[in-house]
């Protein structure tokens, strides 16, 4: 069985990736089992809800403007992002954002993957965000 340990507010996780789809708009149309557990959320508070219910704020907006700027463009996303959960514990994940193409090419939404991030990475992002958040106020 895969364990969740909490260690002061932050979350560390093992095993299963986690999955999310939304539509155009951001609007979280699936939710795997482990997006579920590791978030604290119920499938039906997710579904329905704007992905970033989950946004920590301690995340840049500017990260987040990248990442629509690169999966609207059609190219996938890769990233370091912190998410809060419904308890107001948080954790970190590796994520790879894609869009979803119909046969025409045409977009029609996105699906995201996430996999623990490594403590390196962390400490590496926490200063990168830190200072982007100074210029944002």
């Amino acid at each position: 069985m895969n364990k969740v340990t909490p260690i002061n507010e932050e979350f560390i996780y093992e095993g299963k990736v986690i999955i999310s789809q939304t539509d155009l708009t951001g609007v979280i149309t699936f939710a795997n089992k482990k997006f579920c557990e590791i978030s604290a959320y119920a499938l039906d508070e997710l579904l329905g809800s704007p992905h970033n219910i989950i946004r920590h704020p301690d995340m840049p907006k500017a990260t987040f403007a990248k990442m629509w700027e690169t999966i609207q463009g059609g190219q996938i996303w890769n990233g370091l992002v912190k998410n809060l959960r419904k308890d107001g514990l948080y954790y970190w994940v590796d994520t790879e954002i894609m869009p979803i193409k119909d046969e025409e090419g045409k977009i029609t939404g996105y699906i995201a993957a996430r996999n623990p991030a490594s403590r390196k990475d962390i400490k590496e992002n926490e200063k990168i965000y830190r200072k982007i958040l100074e210029t944002e106020i």
